[in-house]
């Protein structure tokens, strides 16, 4: 069995690996000379402000009386430069949006192992080829473009990471810095011969990163007054700043200004996600060589509303992808294109030759293809970009064929494992045969030596063909056996039902939600219902209620704190209510208050971060406290099984209370009310069988030694059980049942539930006389399957484990 398991954990750790190999590809290209415009540049110097977080329509949208809350950059649209939306990608993350900004491409996915914090590969940047480059702003942003720079002239000034408080009673003391270090290193560089005359050559560029409103909008959210202020006070820091550039190059009309933002923000104060609010910044552009204000009379190609709600229907609009900056900027001063960059150069925002915009627009050719014509460079780039993903990702398909095949395949052999091993089912001895062949490994492995595929190529195609020739050669010996040849048509249907059911799961919430509202028919299907109609009208009740929750919004709504202390405090009434119901007597009276204090943090947290006195140390101390506790404190208790499961329920509700921030912290309470059915429901159908070792629930101990005589064989409703119930519905319930897992707390919204099933599963195996290493340890399927088999482990000890502190008087429930 342990050399299974160890196969079992290999076959499915490849399976893993492969994901990275059939999406995760890099789509940087090395080797390329750097392209640049012949021409003299129409800037001699760049300065590229990018204030983080900042939305389309924030800055764009006047106020009520018909002023701007950013009166200077209003004016630049409106009389002195060009103006559009920069159309940015997912993951709406800062450091992807400053990548696509400075260095033209959309982020190496490479990177997200190591997340997003420092280079996994070196790439090219408009930095990289400037005379010399200072930034002033996050030390999370900053090092990552001067690590990647060649030579030493990309100079960074980072105020200290501490400073970078999401709690913060002022953070937008985080951009005044930046214009402050600014303002004083120009009038430094007055009195400072050496930097003065640095300073004055051509090609240099100023980086400001503003963090203040991205991290406002974090903690008070885009349409608080925190954030709008902010605003207005990045529109002065970058009125005054251009004063002060102007004043020290004696106003020379060589600087160009570049205002824009590395992603947007939901109205729920996150990012990372698709949704317009997050992926539409704004692009200001001014100064040498840019195209002043065009009025236009005609209407504009855009039909998405933003024009009239932002009153600029007569400002000419032009709109880019977040990369097409990169070229803009190296044309504006003269540097060449980043060597890895995606983007295509915006004319309409050049105010130059059309032989230089010509010359231009072919270093932009021969900076993607290196081969291009200039009359055919508009068409050609676009049709290399297409050829770069058909070359990216033509292997996708075949390698996910492979792969699911080989799923499928290993996922059916270990039914019939499980089926023969626990089932009785021995081969008949006339068909004990064993055929041979190598031809179809030989001719994969020759298909692939042609194809000069790489080593784990052979891994995902050959995996399939011993799996499958072991599935096939067992069915074919059992057909004939006694009873086999249903159990066989029953185990592969639940092996393709499973494996569709999660695929149209993962990409459809409303399929989660329907499939609980059919799980909700299954005592009435199965026959349970007339010899127990309670707990059948319980499991329908629980199954509908659940149902909600996949379907319920995660991001965009406008937060309610009273609804939220309403609906901890409903959470907490429902843990009394359920242990009451489920045990009838009084419940532990620490973990009790331990849930009320955890369901009364939220609200006042929330109010002191409204009144800007930040974060109360009571309250991190009770955060902190719980979050490590979660698991200890189970262990203290009764391992007796409703005890120890509503100990558990308890200790993890308190977590989940602090991490909630609306309804869905009555998700474990109904997910547990669910749970507790399940448990009893699963007897009832094991009664309604004529099991007769069937265990009572009130006498079950989850540290008792199990007797392995009782061990019963394997029925089909184990297969329903291990198959429908366990992964299909309520694991992915888990999943998404509380939102998505974009953010740290999210992931800890998964982990808990996923505690609360696999502590149920663990209780029905017992319950049910299975052993608990026979069923969960080898149909769990996907990518979740390992980390699943490990969770199971750790339910184990925290279901079956009991630490004893200091001796206590007899009592009636060990």
């Amino acid at each position: 069995m342990i050399i299974f398991f160890l196969v079992g954990l290999t076959v499915h750790v490849v399976f893993f690996i492969s994901i990275f190999d059939i999406y995760f590809t890099s789509p940087l290209v090395h080797g390329m000379t750097p392209q640049a415009t012949p021409l003299a540049p129409p800037a001699s110097r760049l300065v590229l402000v990018v204030a983080d977080g900042l939305r389309a329509d924030s800055l764009f949208t006047l106020l009520p009386n018909g002023s701007s809350r950013a009166p200077y950059l209003r004016g630049n649209i409106e009389k002195r430069g060009t103006w559009g939306v920069s159309h940015t990608r997912v993951p709406t993350e800062s450091r992807p949006g400053h990548v696509a900004l400075i260095a033209g491409f959309y982020e190496d996915v490479s990177a997200v192992a190591k997340g997003w914090k420092e280079n996994p590969v070196e790439f090219d940047s408009v930095f990289n080829e400037s005379s010399h480059t200072w930034c002033w702003g996050s030390p999370d942003i900053l090092p990552m473009f001067a690590k990647g720079a060649t030579g030493d002239h990309v100079y960074t000034h980072t105020y200290s990471a501490e400073e970078e408080d999401f709690a913060s009673t002022d953070a937008s003391k985080l951009d005044s810095w930046v214009f402050t270090q600014v303002t004083s290193f120009f009038h430094s560089a007055k009195s400072n011969s050496s930097l003065n005359a640095t300073l004055h050559e051509d090609k240099n560029i100023f980086f400001l990163h503003l963090l203040g409103i991205d991290t406002n909008g974090h903690a008070h959210r885009p349409m608080s007054q925190e954030y709008l202020d902010n605003i207005g006070l990045v529109d002065a820091g970058v009125s005054h700043l251009v004063s002060v550039v102007e004043d020290f190059f004696g106003y020379d009309g060589k600087t160009a200004y570049v205002f824009t933002s590395d992603h947007g923000m939901t109205n729920w104060g996150s990012h990372g996600a698709g949704h317009p609010s997050e992926t539409l910044t704004p692009l200001v552009v001014w100064g040498a060589g840019v195209q002043g204000a065009k009025t236009v009379t005609e209407p504009q190609p855009y039909s998405d509303g933003y024009l009239k709600d932002w009153k600029l229907e007569h400002i000419q609009r032009v709109d880019v992808n977040q990369a097409d900056i990169a070229p803009l900027m190296a044309s504006l001063i003269g540097v060449p294109i980043p060597v890895n960059s995606v983007g295509v150069l915006p004319l309409l925002y050049l105010n130059n030759t059309h032989r230089f915009k010509a010359e231009s627009m072919y270093t932009n050719a021969i900076q993607v293809l290196e081969q291009f014509k200039i009359s055919l460079c508009r068409s050609l780039i676009s049709h290399s970009l297409e050829g770069l993903v058909y070359y990216h990702t033509y292997d996708r398909f075949f390698l996910g064929c492979s792969v699911v095949l080989g799923f499928v395949g290993w996922t059916s052999y270990v039914v019939l494992l499980i089926l023969k091993t626990h089932a009785s089912l021995n081969r008949h001895p006339n068909l004990t045969g064993q055929v041979r062949t190598y031809s179809s490994p030989l001719v994969i492995a020759v298909f692939l030596f042609i194809q000069r595929s790489p080593i784990t190529y052979y891994i995902y195609c050959l995996l399939p063909v011993p799996v499958w020739y072991a599935v096939l050669k067992d069915i074919v010996l059992r057909m004939y056996t006694e009873g086999f040849k249903k159990r066989v048509l029953v185990s592969l249907c639940c092996s393709v039902y499973i494996c569709c059911h999660q695929v149209v799961s993962f990409f459809h919430r409303a399929m989660l939600t329907l499939g609980l509202v059919f799980l909700s028919l299954w005592p009435i299907l199965s026959g349970l219902f007339g010899k127990a109609k309670t707990r059948s009208l319980s499991w329908f009740l629980g199954c509908l209620c659940l149902a909600v929750f996949p379907l319920m919004p995660v991001v965009g709504r406008e937060p309610n704190i009273h609804l939220v202390y309403n609906t901890c405090h409903n959470a907490y009434n429902c843990v009394v209510v359920l242990r009451f119901l489920i045990l009838n007597y009084c419940p532990s009276i620490p973990q009790m208050i331990h849930v009320a204090v955890c369901s009364c943090v939220p609200f006042l947290t929330h109010s002191s971060l409204q009144q800007k006195q930040g974060l109360p140390l009571l309250n991190q101390i009770i955060s902190w406290t719980t979050l490590v506790s979660s698991i200890v404190v189970p262990l203290l208790s009764s391992t007796r099984l409703f005890h120890r499961l509503l100990s558990i329920f308890l200790s993890l509700t308190a977590t989940y209370l602090l991490l909630s921030t609306g309804s869905e912290a009555l998700f474990p309470p109904v997910l547990s009310w669910l749970m507790f059915v399940w448990i009893n429901i699963e007897q009832e159908a094991m009664l309604a069988q004529g099991v007769s070792s069937r265990q009572e629930l009130s006498t079950i101990d989850f540290s008792a030694n199990i007797d392995i005589t009782k061990i019963r064989q394997l029925k089909l409703d184990d297969i329903r059980r291990s198959y429908f119930l366990y992964p299909c519905i309520f694991i992915i319930t888990a999943f998404f049942g509380t939102g998505n897992i974009a953010s740290i707390n999210r992931s800890v919204y998964v982990i808990i539930p996923f505690i609360i099933v696999m502590c149920t599963f663990e209780t029905i195996q017992v319950a049910t006389q299975l052993s608990s290493r026979s069923i969960s340890h080898y149909v769990i399927v996907m990518s979740m399957t390992i980390f699943l088999m490990l969770l199971s482990v750790v339910t184990h000890i925290l279901t079956s484990q009991r630490l004893i502190l200091w001796r206590k008087p007899k009592m009636h429930f060990p």
